[in-house]
């Protein structure tokens, strides 16, 4: 790849970023309270024991959830290749084993107990804050850990 398209991979790839976490912002994502009460769903059951149920996020999971399905399914058959790899690099495995369904649940409670998920957090650090920090520490650190045990 020449240098002028690697910088110009890095700066639409910085842009897509920024995009991002602005959007996360924008839309509450970054607010642990307001994700962890999306995540109650007890709430929508007894309201006066666990706290209400906030669907604010509802819309912004479907719209994430749009996006994703237009990218995944319309557009490898429109492009030829991505603009700035070889090819495009969509997933083949389908089997589900330990591996993948332990890492979605410790993903969903670590998500549930703190409120961040790694995109959110990211965005979230600029902010600042003692809860964001110690997360985005233990997060790094459960990263290295997972692959020095699951090589």
């Amino acid at each position: 790849m020449k240098r002028s398209s690697l910088w110009l991979m890095w700066l639409v790839s910085f842009a897509a970023g920024v995009l991002f976490a602005v959007g996360l912002t924008v839309s509450g994502m970054t607010n642990p309270d307001k994700v962890r009460g999306f995540l109650n769903l007890a709430g929508l059951f007894d309201q006066a024991r666990f706290g209400p149920w906030l669907p604010d996020l509802t819309f912004v999971m479907l719209g994430a959830v749009i996006v994703a399905s237009v990218a995944y399914f319309v557009l490898p058959r429109h492009l030829s290749r991505p603009w700035f790899a070889a090819t495009f690099a969509i997933p083949t495995r389908v089997d589900i084993d330990k591996r993948l369904v332990g890492g979605a649940v410790l993903f969903g409670v670590g998500w549930g107990i703190s409120g961040y998920c790694p995109g959110p957090a990211l965005a979230s650090i600029l902010s600042g804050g003692v809860a964001v920090g110690v997360f985005f520490i233990a997060m790094l650190a459960g990263m290295f850990l997972a692959k020095k045990v699951w090589r």
